[in-house]
């Protein structure tokens, strides 16, 4: 553990940021899960749904700086592919 009054305001900075950061990205791969569910169950409106949600979490989390942006829009594609391949 840290002795300098800094350092130890620092190390407490890191461990709230960590403990957000894992609370943002359980956040991202619970609505990813979520629209995954109801692709898989042919529920077109849920899907529709869930991917609204889904893209909302997954840009909150890029600008925030938890997840990298072309992270961000690769899994917004590929949930978006994903939806729309029920219809086809």
């Amino acid at each position: 553990m840290a002795n300098h009054k800094s350092a130890i305001k620092r190390h407490k900075q890191s461990l709230e940021r960590a403990a957000r950061n894992r609370a943002m990205r359980s956040r991202v791969k619970n609505a990813v899960k979520e629209v995954r569910t109801a692709v898989l169950a042919k529920d077109t409106e849920r899907a529709a749904q869930a991917l609204t949600a889904a893209k909302s979490v997954i840009d909150k989390a890029a600008s925030k700086g938890t997840v990298h942006w072309k992270n961000a829009a690769r899994k917004v594609s590929r949930l978006s592919k994903f939806v729309n391949g029920i219809a086809a």
